[in-house]
């Protein structure tokens, strides 16, 4: 079974950024690390930018690789150096780093468009899995479907060779971030708008199915990141809020009022950072959180050089931070 409370091991820690690197952008959504310990992110303008030197942040570089012209979000670098990337404008992307050349993967899926693709893995075999956060609200207006709880969200399928993607999961709270088990056996998705992570299966019995993976976590879960040490770190984006688990409870008449009001008033994030390390079992490892952080709306995570590097939708650069954990 799925471990759903806390393990014996875990560890509660801060999370004090030591260092913040401005990217020349806002919002870095989604931060991954390649085997040289560069980080890649995207920013709200459409650029990809890749991130080298963060481990001395004075001196850090900044490289401009491509322009998805749209609004790049979930990366996912593949063996060959590319990067997949879903783009919240244009759908599923694939960009080749060397020279910046862009191309759609996919853009649609059953004849609906896709807005607001979020992130992406891949696996071994070249099976590409990624998600669609809601299939009612665009990124701009993303708090409605927090608010109002559609649970539109969806899980999709692109296999080698395919042009179109298929439905794998559907009626999800705004379907986030994703990551394979080491053995590929299952993929973990994030419902940020039910603050827990889901397992499905995609071998051996049960395959095809879902069910809680962790549940009741410290805020809400945002894209995912598994590490060389086999552990996945997963970016709270905000704390929990027990108004809007009481109005998650309401009617639906009364949560699509109250998300109207919710698309239309200044947003500005509380002062809330926090990255859950979770396991293959479903424990959690390390819980880093700060509930005064300057840094805000945390919505990605990745080791690089042995620091974490945290990413975010809202901030002009990225944070740097000590790694949690034993030696950290």
């Amino acid at each position: 079974m799925a471990g759903t409370t806390r393990s014996a091991h875990e560890r509660n820690t801060g999370l004090v950024p030591y260092a913040f690197v401005g990217i020349g952008g806002r919002g870095p959504e989604d931060v991954v690390a390649d085997d040289r310990g560069r980080v890649l992110t995207g920013v709200e303008d459409g650029r990809v930018l890749r991130l080298e030197g963060l481990a001395a942040p004075g001196r850090a570089r900044v490289e401009t690789i491509a322009d998805t012209g749209g609004r790049p979000l979930g990366l996912e670098l593949l063996p060959d150096g590319d990067l997949l990337v879903c783009d919240a404008e244009r759908g599923l992307l694939r960009v080749t780093t060397g020279d910046g050349t862009v191309r759609v993967l996919a853009d649609e899926a059953g004849g609906e468009r896709l807005r607001f693709c979020s992130n992406v893995v891949v696996l071994t075999d070249g099976t590409v899995y990624f998600t669609v956060s809601t299939r009612r609200y665009p990124l701009d207006r993303w708090i409605g479907d927090i608010v109002e709880h559609t649970g539109t969200g969806r899980l999709l399928r692109l296999a080698p060779g395919e042009k179109e993607p298929e439905v794998v999961l559907d009626g999800l709270q705004f379907a986030n971030g994703l990551a394979p088990s080491a053995d590929e056996s299952f993929l973990v998705v994030a419902e940020t708008g039910a603050r827990r992570l889901l397992r499905h299966r995609l071998t051996g019995p049960g395959a095809g199915t879902a069910e809680p993976f962790v549940e009741d976590l410290p805020g809400s879960p945002d894209n995912m990141w598994r590490g060389p040490d086999g552990l996945i770190r997963v970016a709270l984006a905000g704390p929990r809020i027990a108004a809007l688990d009481l109005l998650h409870r309401a009617r639906p008449a009364v949560r699509r009022a109250a998300s109207r009001v919710a698309v239309r008033a200044p947003y500005r994030p509380l002062g809330f950072a926090g990255v859950v390390t979770v396991d293959d079992e479903g424990g959690i490892v390390h819980t880093a959180v700060d509930r005064h952080s300057r840094f805000r709306m945390v919505t990605s995570a990745c080791v690089a050089d042995g620091r974490l590097v945290l990413g975010s939708l809202w901030e002009r650069g990225v944070a740097v931070c000590e790694l949690p954990g034993p030696g950290g």
